[in-house]
């Protein structure tokens, strides 16, 4: 690929020489970078010459992505959280376009971030380049409106929670339930964090993958840990940095706390693995919290014009991905004006010291991993993607 100034040009080589296969991907957040990654990979150990340019994060370029735009430059939480961005996603949906326009690959991969992906697959559409849909954006939960626009402009669909394939199929899209690709990452991982003379209780702190919700939310947690530290004086908390977010400013938000917190970047499992329990930010983290099996108080909190635009909209009674997986409120989940030091440390301290109520989320915990499927969804992801390709398609 060469770089242009303001621009980039993708050189293809001619079909004569048996020319290597060009797929744009796009993922705008830190959960995106971790499953595009490994469709890459899935995909490359298929095909080793296939060449892959779009926008994602560490992961997807240590695969083999040429990335144009850093996920961490475009990921924004609610309504007025965006403008600020807004000129960086402008200009990537530009060059993501100019590709599609002048190079014309073989594919593009679309992975969740519903605001600037169904967008660009109409795009691709007009410039008859297949789009192939991974990891379905949550539009069973509001803004039902987009699912004939997903049906007009996605050849597949690719879904990863168990009620999501009824839901589309019943509306016309062409869709393909692959399970859950969180069950093959915390299977390659889990180990635990080395202790370093870890004293319990531990609390995980999982504030989010992106700035907004970090600086918006990691306060009360910190606050809420300092007052359950009155009564456990031995607690100590382990904070699960994304690679979306910089460590400077995690560590000046906790520098004035008392309780002890050490930082841990990139390593969720291993930080839920060694925890008794987490505080996380409603979100990918929630399942992967399930999934290990760890019990959990769910936060969410955005600006107030978000919170009343998406209470007009939003369609499911819960927020948290491992509630609407078991269809009922299996973790506690506290929300907006809700989320204050007090509250959060009242629910901890319940799960802790009630073996009954910690018993039964532990069990309902196993029952949602159950519900997600046995693994593979890269593996199946890709063999739907080379689908697309095949001439005979």
């Amino acid at each position: 690929m060469i770089r242009l100034r303001g621009a980039v040009k993708v050189i293809r080589p001619s079909v004569e020489t048996n020319a290597s296969r060009l797929v744009v991907i796009v993922a705008g957040e830190a959960s995106g970078d971790l499953h595009g990654s490994n469709l890459v990979r899935a995909m490359k150990s298929q095909d080793p010459d296939i060449v892959f340019i779009g926008i994602g994060g560490e992961k997807m370029q240590k695969a083999g992505v040429e990335i144009l735009f850093s996920s961490s430059d475009m990921a924004v939480v609610g309504l007025t959280e965006v403008f600020f961005r807004l000129r960086i996603v402008l200009n990537a949906f530009r060059k993501i376009k100019s590709i599609l326009k002048n190079s014309h690959p073989d594919l593009i991969i679309l992975i969740d971030y519903p605001g600037f992906n169904i967008h660009m697959a109409g795009i691709a559409k007009r410039l008859r380049v297949p789009v192939l849909y991974y990891i379905s954006p949550q539009v069973w939960a509001w803004r039902t409106g987009r699912v004939k626009k997903i049906a007009r402009r996605v050849d597949r669909l690719a879904v990863i929670l168990p009620f999501e394939e009824d839901f589309y199929r019943e509306r016309g899209v062409n869709v393909d339930y692959v399970g859950h690709p969180l069950l093959d990452c915390i299977s390659d991982a889990g180990a635990d964090i080395p202790d370093g003379g870890l004293t319990h209780p531990v609390i995980g702190l999982l504030p989010g993958s992106r700035k907004e919700e970090v600086t918006r939310l990691l306060p009360v947690m910190m606050k809420s840990a300092e007052i359950l530290a009155r009564g456990y004086p031995e607690l100590q908390c382990l904070l699960a940095l994304a690679p979306t977010i910089d460590f400077e400013l995690v560590q000046s938000l906790i520098a004035k706390s008392s309780v002890r917190i050490k930082i841990i970047r990139d390593e969720i499992y291993g930080v839920l693995s060694s925890c008794d329990i987490a505080i996380v930010t409603s979100g990918t983290a929630t399942l992967e919290t399930a999934i290990i099996g760890i019990p959990m108080v769910i936060v969410y909190r955005v600006s107030p014009i978000t919170y009343w635009g998406g209470r007009i909209v939003i369609k499911v009674p819960y927020i948290g991905l491992a509630n609407l997986v078991a269809g009922e409120n299996v973790v506690p989940e506290v929300i907006q004006n809700e989320v204050t030091p007090e509250r959060l440390a009242h629910e901890v301290d319940v799960i802790l010291e009630d073996e009954i109520v910690r018993g039964n989320m532990i069990r309902r915990l196993k029952e949602i991993k159950g519900r997600l499927g046995s693994g593979g969804a890269s593996e199946r992801t890709a063999e739907i993607a080379f689908e697309i390709m095949s001439p005979s398609r």
